[in-house]
């Protein structure tokens, strides 16, 4: 049978395949099928050439409504990227589904994935970092289980507040494994976890403590160290999240004592879209009990046995589905390596200052839409420092969240729907929003209340 290598049915094998099976044509081929199978999955009766395909590609892209402008809280965020990002991780030794287990042939790949760790440990002041998770929520359920596996306890606190899609994936992960999810009520106040009812339900059944700073609904715990030693006292472990953007501005997890660290990596230099993309980060402080729990890929520098040259593996891989099978540790495999080269470019890119000073942009940005919402008479629903991300009380959503795009400008997240807060929305700015994005978008809630 004749073929080419890369046209694997030219006519005359086709001819040949028909003529096997014994029919004429295509069409005599599929006869036996209605018609409607045809309609039904959009398959065309004659194909378009290629440039019909993308008019036709682009006819129904048109129907696209396309806001340049971003308000909406939450997550996933609209952060400056630097255009560097996208020309180097579509480089063919980082675009690749393939895991590193060869590091003879990986030393690229391996070598971007170690500095990641670097700067993740580095950024929340910890000692190991693994390869990245899927997400913030993965991170979350991954640490309740490390959680359980380190202290043999079976009762994992969380803040009531965590939105249905991250309370969700954390509870796929610990009722399977007969963890006790128990939610601890926010404060009016501040909108963070209550610390007082926290230790009334804090034991020796206690595994971990989750608690974040900036939180989701945007205001910074001031008592994370308070929290921290809450759960060290019942003999816990403290898990902190943190926003790697605000650490720029704010006291990193490891300087609170914190067992682990979890985050979200979407502000470094991922664009939003359809809900991600986005990764997970987690690191440990240098404990081998937490080591030898942490999830995922560890990449780690060793020395050649001949010459003594440096070179990167696949460190503690007895931890790993591909080694352990139903034993490992978790079923993370290849995870969100491109994404986290794309993080580590980002951070490398920015730099210590850079990300400093677009910390401090988000904060000024932040305090400077509140005041303008106070002076018409609008404020935040927690009264405290926020950063990024804020509450507020609208009135009717939908009407607002309409005058908005018709502006140009998504919305904010209704919060009613999670949280039973009728009129409540939640906002965000970044670094990208100048004046005059934040006084029009003022301007609209404004005028929106006053009718």
């Amino acid at each position: 049978m004749e073929s080419h290598p890369y046209l694997p049915n030219a006519s005359s094998v086709l001819k040949e395949m028909l003529k096997e099976v014994g029919v004429e044509s295509i069409d005599e081929f599929f006869k036996d099928l209605p018609n409607q199978s045809f309609e039904l999955y959009g398959i065309p009766t004659n194909p378009l050439d290629e440039p019909s395909v993308l008019n036709e590609v682009k006819r129904i892209l048109s129907k696209n409504k396309v806001y340049t402008k971003s308000f909406t809280g939450g997550g996933p965020w609209y952060h400056y990227i630097p255009s560097i990002i996208k020309y180097l991780i579509s480089r063919g030794e980082f675009l690749t589904s393939y895991t590193p287990y060869q590091p003879e042939i990986s030393q690229g790949v391996l070598q971007a994935l170690f500095e990641f760790q670097s700067m993740i440990c580095e950024l929340y002041k910890m000692d190991v970092a693994n390869a990245s998770l899927y997400d913030l929520p993965t991170a979350i359920g991954e640490a309740a289980l490390l959680s359980t596996r380190v202290t043999g306890r079976r009762k994992f606190l969380i803040p009531s507040y965590l939105p249905n899609d991250r309370k969700s994936v954390i509870f796929n992960y610990t009722y399977p494994m007969g963890i006790q999810l128990v939610e601890v009520p926010l404060s009016k106040e501040d909108g963070c976890p209550d610390l007082e009812y926290l230790k009334t339900v804090v034991d020796n059944e206690t595994s971990g403590i989750y608690i974040e700073t900036p939180t989701f609904f945007g205001t910074i715990n001031a008592n994370v160290k308070a929290f921290v030693e809450v759960a060290h006292d019942a003999g816990a472990l403290a898990i902190v999240g943190a926003d790697p953007l605000s650490l720029g501005l704010f006291r990193p997890p490891g300087e609170y004592e914190a067992d682990i660290a979890v985050g979200d990596g979407q502000p470094l230099g991922i664009p939003p879209g359809a809900g991600g993309n986005t990764l997970g980060l987690m690191a440990c402080r240098d404990d081998p009990k937490l080591i030898r729990q942490l999830p995922g890929r560890i990449v780690g520098l060793t020395r050649s046995k001949d010459e003594g040259r440096r070179g990167y593996v696949l460190a503690l891989s007895t931890r790993e589905q591909h080694i352990r099978r139903e034993k490992a540790t978790s079923n993370i495999c290849t995870n969100e390596a491109l994404l986290a080269i794309s993080a580590a470019i980002y951070i490398a890119t920015m730099g210590r200052e850079g990300i400093a000073r677009v910390a401090k942009k988000i904060m000024r940005n932040t305090q400077y839409v509140l005041d303008r919402l106070r002076e018409f008479g609008t404020s935040p629903l927690f009264n405290c420092l926020h950063f990024r991300d804020f509450a507020v009380n609208v009135g009717d959503l939908e009407r607002v969240n309409r005058a908005l795009i018709q502006n140009g400008i998504m919305g904010g997240r209704d919060l009613e729907k999670e949280f039973g807060m009728a009129g409540v929305s939640l906002f965000a700015v970044t670094e990208l929003h100048t004046k005059e994005d934040i006084d029009l978008f003022v301007k609209i809630l404004a005028t929106e209340k006053e009718d």
